[in-house]
């Protein structure tokens, strides 16, 4: 147990109590050179990931009290490349929608992408520039529950179409989630996606936009931007640091753990505002 002062993004008690038989059994699995000096703790090590994920700061620039950020990002690569972090994410899920009343395998899902740009260090063979939103960078491809939870991610270079990121969504999801037949798009998506989700048993409905001014939220599909929304509440997601599409993709999996350990632990999530004492002024 760490003894320095606590950071906003360490996990609770409660909340690593959720996550931390998957954590130790990947460490008891572990053998060969280098694993017998086991010096870092596996909590502290999720820690520094959610500080970098919630704020958004380069690795190198971890806090002192944190494991040196080489060490920090190798347990980060290592949990991407072998499934761990999907499976902490996964589990999560499973027992959010439980708590909501729901089965763990859902049975009706909706789709959309999301265009952010990219940093500096982001290789230009793995970017692109979305024609639509006039934005260079990458573009997330989810697919998520009815109640806005992620069952399916894809990160693309942004010039990659909707249809395109949607059709590989749906061939994933009906091998992962089965139990799916519905699920809700918007306009963007082509009628190559329609057809493709009835080629592998899923029924695509697009959601049209009322033709009225002003915002209106869009049935069905309006949980998935509010899932947009809790990523750019992550600043490592506002923009695309990362070099590798499969990292920013675990960086999306850390987020929604973030968010729903919090849920299901009912501590709110921090927001960056001080509070104090001292009354607004007036003018």
């Amino acid at each position: 147990m760490s003894t320095r002062r606590p950071y906003r993004s360490d996990v609770s008690d409660a909340r690593w109590a959720l996550i931390e038989p998957v954590f130790t059994a990947w460490r008891e699995k572990r053998t060969g050179p280098g694993t017998a000096a086991r010096v870092h703790d596996l909590r502290e090590i999720v820690n520094a990931i959610l500080y970098v994920n919630r704020t958004g700061i380069p690795w190198e620039y971890l806090p002192h009290a944190f494991p040196p950020y080489k060490t920090v990002y190798d347990y980060y690569a290592k949990w991407e490349a072998d499934g761990t972090t999907e499976l902490v994410h996964d589990q999560l899920r499973d027992k959010t929608r439980r708590i909501h009343g729901r089965g763990t395998e859902p049975t009706a899902a909706v789709v959309d992408a999301q265009s952010v740009k990219t940093s500096g260090n982001v290789a230009e063979d793995s970017q692109g520039i979305d024609a639509g939103k006039k934005i260079k960078g990458r573009k997330r491809h989810l697919i998520t529950d009815t109640l806005g939870l992620a069952l399916t991610v894809l990160v693309t270079a942004a010039s990659v179409h909707d249809s395109t990121g949607g059709k590989q969504l749906l061939t994933e999801l009906s091998a992962t989630h089965p139990g799916v037949s519905k699920v809700w798009a918007d306009g963007g998506y082509s009628a190559s996606v329609l057809q493709h989700g009835a080629d592998v048993g899923i029924d695509v409905e697009v959601v049209q936009r009322p033709r009225v001014k002003g915002f209106q939220p869009l049935a069905k599909r309006w949980v998935i931007e509010r899932t947009f929304g809790w990523l750019m509440q992550h600043r490592r997601l506002v923009r695309d640091y990362e070099t590798s599409p499969q990292r920013s993709r675990a960086m999306i999996h850390w987020a929604m753990a973030n968010r729903m350990s919090r849920e299901l632990t009912g501590e709110s999530t921090p927001t960056w505002r001080i509070e104090t004492d001292i009354p607004p002024t007036t003018t």
